[in-house]
């Protein structure tokens, strides 16, 4: 799906193409569309256009398919002649059409998915991520963890390599033990099983990667058997903007590691969050913060090389100098195209309007890079 936006956007010559590509159908269909609706805000702001010039943003659904993905990337750049490919919900996606995009030369800027080989070994100086590596998060629970003398802890996440990056990630900065390990089927909605392993175990704390509905599932049970009140929950990628509007107050007092949250202090955050609720009448996740950070910095980028696409070494320049005023303080690239950025501590709490929202209670990490960035050569 095309959408030209600008008066005179279709008559214009220097008329920029951008590709979007995210998982729009399906169970996580809501992370893709957030990531969507905050880039498309930034250029409804902006009258159509990104660093003066008029755009056109090409909508695609990958439908978490990651041959599909690689098929629509290919389309995107052969038939479209896009000069940017942004998006992308999932790392098996993103690794799908990473090689087609290396092929071509395309500049992709992320919003969400970042996997491990991306930001080490298989980086490409002509990707930025305006996001974080997967695991980065995990770390800054792990980080947290360590702060509040939780040395014994149990994690649960799905069944697959994502589940295990997040372990990985967790472990980082964890220096206490992980007493067990529990791998669900992905989708599973019935936790009667892991919830008493958590009672026979008795950690100091219980550490949760699970997405979506899962999350919903596993917090309104821990919440309805009183588990939730006698053990904290630390999670990663399991509250926020997409999953709070269902849990509602069965979530209050979970913890979640994340690198943007909405009541973050600086002036852009607190914008963007003003206009976004204005527009679409809910708190913005950090999945539309990231999409939004995504258009200001290939608005920078525009504005750099005075909306030329001619020269991809110029906007590939322009890109990695992150010249904008992110919704995060002090982000910044490394040479694999990640930021350093802060880790922020958030607690599901009530909002000065009675809204559950995330509220920020601790940066544990401070201008902290991914854990790959030296591999990247």
């Amino acid at each position: 799906m095309a959408c030209a936006l600008g008066a005179t956007a279709l008559a214009v010559s220097a008329q920029v193409k951008i590709g979007f590509i995210g998982t729009l159908s399906g169970p996580a269909a809501a992370v893709g569309k957030e990531q969507y609706d905050g880039f498309m805000l930034a250029v409804e702001q902006r009258q159509g256009m990104l660093g003066g010039v008029p755009v056109t943003v090409i909508q695609e659904d990958d439908q978490h398919n990651p041959e599909l993905a690689a098929q629509l990337a290919q389309r995107l750049i052969e038939r479209d002649k896009v000069s940017f490919i942004t998006g992308v919900t999932f790392s098996d996606v993103m690794m799908a059409i990473a090689r087609p995009m290396a092929r071509a030369g395309m500049l992709f800027v992320g919003s969400n998915a970042g996997p491990a080989p991306m930001a080490g070994k298989q980086c490409n100086n002509r990707f930025v991520f305006a996001s974080y590596q997967d695991e980065y998060q995990a770390g800054i629970v792990g980080r947290y963890a360590v702060d509040k003398g939780y040395w014994k802890t149990l994690f649960i996440a799905p069944d697959n390599a994502s589940g295990k990056d997040q372990l990985r990630g967790f472990k980082r900065y964890y220096s206490g033990e992980v007493v067990s390990e529990i791998y669900a089927p992905p989708q599973q909605t019935d936790y009667a099983a892991a919830l008493a392993q958590i009672r026979r175990v008795a950690p100091d704390a219980v550490v949760a990667f699970l997405p979506g509905d899962m999350g919903v599932h596993f917090i309104q049970q821990m919440n309805r058997t009183g588990l939730l009140s006698k053990v904290p929950l630390l999670t990663v990628g399991t509250v926020d903007g997409t999953t709070l509007p269902l849990l509602q107050d069965a979530a209050l007092n979970v913890i979640a590691g994340a690198v943007w949250g909405p009541d973050l202090p600086s002036p852009t955050s607190k914008a963007f969050v003003a206009a976004f609720e204005r527009k679409h009448g809910r708190i913005p996740s950090q999945y539309a913060a990231q999409g939004f950070d995504a258009a200001l910095l290939i608005d920078s980028a525009l504005k750099e090389t005075k909306g030329s696409v001619a020269d991809r070494g110029a906007l590939r320049n322009a890109l990695n100098a992150a010249d904008f005023a992110s919704v995060r303080s002090g982000f910044k690239f490394l040479r694999n195209g990640f930021p350093v950025q802060d880790g922020h501590v958030f607690v599901v709490a009530k909002d000065t309007q009675g809204r559950v929202s995330l509220q920020r209670i601790a940066t544990p990490l401070e201008a902290n890079p991914d854990g790959y960035w030296n591999e990247c050569r």
